[in-house]
């Protein structure tokens, strides 16, 4: 996907921010759990992974809007994705910092599981197989958040954690990719 201007590394960078603060702390367990920390995590969530994925997909819109991006293109998936992926993280940010009962975050991930092995299935098929691992590993953040929330389990917590951290790498090699091919011409598989 080089498409020129369009925002994706920040999308990336803004998730896998989040996918640090979150999962550094679901697998480490520090600091311990507090009303201080769930307003901190809450507040990372809604900026980071929330603000930066919402307003690239929203750019992403935009951007097929005005220059009349029509079917079949894997754009569509990406501003699905980041504009779904973005409004999950304010839901989620908002329940930390408010203090809400995170159980149902469960719930909420069988679709976020759903929306992922699409996005998986598309970015496969059109070949952009750096996107499709992206997906790939989102699905398995779904797969472990279903039992981590819905059985409040620290053992789940800890594996959705995991993989948290693992696609936290990824997306800073898909940012690092993005930033490079714009900025500096380089040629890296995005």
């Amino acid at each position: 996907m080089s498409l020129p201007l369009l925002p994706l590394a920040v999308g990336f960078f803004g998730l896998g921010t989040g996918y640090f603060v979150y999962g550094g702390w679901e697998v480490s367990g520090y600091p311990s759990s507090s009303e201080a920390l769930n307003k901190s995590l809450g507040q990372w969530g809604i900026w980071m992974p929330g603000f930066m994925q919402f307003i690239t997909g929203v750019i992403l819109w935009t951007y097929i809007a005005l220059f009349h991006i029509s079917a079949p293109n894997a754009l569509y998936m990406a501003a699905v994705a980041f504009t779904a992926y973005g409004v999950h993280w304010f839901a989620l940010g908002l329940n930390k910092h408010y203090g809400g009962d995170t159980r149902v975050d469960g719930y909420m991930a069988i679709a976020f599981l759903w929306i992922s092995i699409i996005g998986a299935l598309v970015f496969y098929t059109v070949g952009d197989f750096p996107v499709g691992i992206l997906f790939t590993l989102l699905t398995l953040v779904y797969i472990s958040d279903i039992p981590a929330s819905l059985l409040a389990s620290r053992t789940w917590t800890r594996i959705k954690g995991a993989f948290h951290i693992i696609t936290g790498v990824w997306l800073m090699y898909l940012t690092f990719a993005a930033i490079t091919s714009f900025a500096l011409g380089w040629t890296l598989p995005l």
